[in-house]
Formats: C-alpha cells, sequence, structure tokens
C-alpha cells in the first residue's frame, strides 16, 4: 500500500468527519422551504397591515358646523383611545372636494340639476386594528354619533367582516402549515445527519477502548455539525433573498409590501435553525452510538 493511499485512507476516518456536502445541501433545501414558507408569512402579515389601515370611518358633519366646532370636534377625534396614530389618521374631505371627487368618477354633474351640493364635509378616521371586530366598530359609531355638529357615521360593515374572517383564515392555514414543515425539517435534518454519522459508529467505539471521554469523542462532531449547519443557513438564506430579488423585478408591486426588518429577522432564524438542528441531531446520533453494545453497532 503507497503513502498516498495511507494518507487518504487515515482522512477518510478522521474523527468527526461523514459525507458533509450532502448533509449540507439536505439542510440547505430543508432550510430554503422553511424561509420560502416564512417569507409568505411576512409578506401576509405586511398585506394585512395596509388593508387594514385603509379600513376607516367616515365622520359626517352637520352642514351647520363652523370652523370653531369642527376644530374641537377633530381634536375630540384625535383623543380617541381607537384612532390611529399619526397625520393621515384623520382627514377632512370638504363638500365640494367630495363633490369634485364624485363628479370625477361618474362624470355626472349631480349639481346641474339639483341645484345645489348636497354632501357634507366629512372626517375619514382611521381606526387602529385592535379596534376592527364588528363589536368594536358598532360601539365606537354610536360613541361618535353623540359628538356635538355630528350628523352621521359609517363604514362599510360587510367588507370588514370579509376582511376580518379572510385574513383570520389565511393566518391561520399559513402558521399552520409553517408549523408542520418545520417539524418535516427538524425530523429530515436529524435522520440526515444519523445517516451519515452510521459510518463513524466504529471510530466511535475505537476511540472509546482507548480510552477517550464521551465530551473528546463529541466535542469534533458537534463542531462540524454546527459548522455545517451555519453554512447550510447561510446557503438558505442567499438563495432566499435572490428569490425575493427576482420576484420583487417581476412583480413590482410586491415592494410595498416588503418588510425588510422582519426579512432580515428571518434570514438570521434560518442561520441559528440550521446551526441548532444540526448540532442537537449529532448530540444526539453520537449519544447513541456510545451507548451501543458492539453487537448492537453490527
Amino acid at each position: 500500500m503507497s503513502a498516498g493511499e495511507t494518507r487518504f485512507k487515515i482522512r477518510k476516518k478522521k474523527l468527526g468527519t461523514y459525507p458533509y456536502l450532502s448533509v449540507v445541501l439536505s439542510i440547505t433545501l430543508a432550510l430554503f422551504v422553511i424561509g420560502v414558507f416564512g417569507a409568505l408569512v411576512i409578506y401576509s402579515k405586511e398585506l394585512e397591515r395596509i388593508v387594514r389601515e385603509n379600513v376607516k370611518v367616515q365622520v359626517y358633519l352637520n352642514s351647520q358646523v363652523s370652523d370653531v366646532q369642527r376644530n374641537q370636534i377633530e381634536k375630540g377625534l384625535a383623543s380617541k383611545p381607537y384612532v390611529g396614530k399619526g397625520k393621515d389618521a384623520i382627514q377632512f374631505v370638504s363638500k365640494e372636494e367630495a363633490a369634485k371627487l364624485f363628479i370625477e368618477e361618474t362624470g355626472e354633474n349631480f349639481k346641474s340639476f339639483l341645484g345645489e351640493n348636497p354632501l357634507k364635509d366629512a372626517y375619514l378616521v382611521r381606526i387602529q386594528e385592535g379596534f376592527h371586530d364588528t363589536e368594536n366598530l358598532k360601539k365606537i359609531k354610536t360613541e361618535i354619533e353623540q359628538i356635538g355638529g355630528v350628523f352621521q357615521v359609517h363604514y362599510i360593515e360587510n367588507v370588514i367582516d370579509s376582511i376580518n374572517q379572510n385574513i383570520t383564515k389565511i393566518g391561520l392555514v399559513l402558521m399552520g402549515l409553517v408549523t408542520l414543515l418545520l417539524l418535516v425539517v427538524m425530523l429530515l435534518i436529524n435522520n440526515t445527519l444519523r445517516l451519515a454519522l452510521f459510518s463513524q459508529r466504529f471510530l466511535i467505539r475505537s476511540m472509546q477502548l482507548v480510552g477517550a471521554r464521551s465530551w473528546f469523542i463529541q466535542k469534533p462532531f458537534l463542531f462540524r455539525a454546527s459548522l455545517h449547519g451555519f453554512i447550510a443557513g447561510t446557503l438558505a438564506s442567499a438563495l432566499l433573498v435572490a428569490l425575493i430579488s427576482f420576484a420583487t423585478q417581476r412583480v413590482a408591486d410586491l415592494a410595498l409590501i416588503q418588510n425588510n426588518n422582519r426579512l432580515l429577522l428571518l434570514l438570521g432564524f434560518l442561520v441559528i435553525l440550521g446551526m441548532l438542528v444540526a448540532f442537537l441531531s449529532t448530540f444526539r446520533a453520537v449519544s447513541k452510538y456510545l451507548k451501543l453494545s458492539l453487537d448492537e453497532l453490527y
């Protein structure tokens, strides 16, 4: 046997080594699938936020309301705990603006045959997300209508109910799929590493026979598993970034519901998950082989 062949065999049987390429690829693909579903959840939550921000209550004012009364009404609305924060939370729309918008959209000048503008000044009030259920909206409607100078409060009840029901269903389905997929992926990574370490079981026993402690035997396996999990998580994150960039270029509106902070957290989660699952799976597998008898190893 030549010296080159001897060195080759020693490298092949080095403690802590196994066919890492297939392991890294398997973990990468599994983490990538989780990343895709995680991105879908993030985009759906961002879409939900945008949809809910456009849920507004229309507060119509009496025709005889003065500017002073109107300002008081606006301040009163701004102080309510259920009204959204920010400059665009309360928007004033005069009856002239409403008439102009109606004429532009319909092409019918109703003032020409009515002789007057029957519309009323109104406020468009954005309601905070926690108050979008039917019961709260009814209470809000009743409360605002009791404010002096308010003629009527209106919101599209059927549309809001439909939004609440659909968003709840979509959220439950996505979270259920992600949870199920996460369990499947963890089992897949665990089985992949156990199969990869199967070829090392006799080397582990040999180290035990020469007096090596359990931690000394486990340490190189755990280090390499963590490294391979890190590499797989990084590769999965890179693939996910490439997919998101490609999708954003193809669908320009996708950028409107993209939350970069949450996506960065997702990428970090993939790396940590890869390292954690690889570490724990390797620890369990090596611990199992350390406890097996010689007959069981065969």
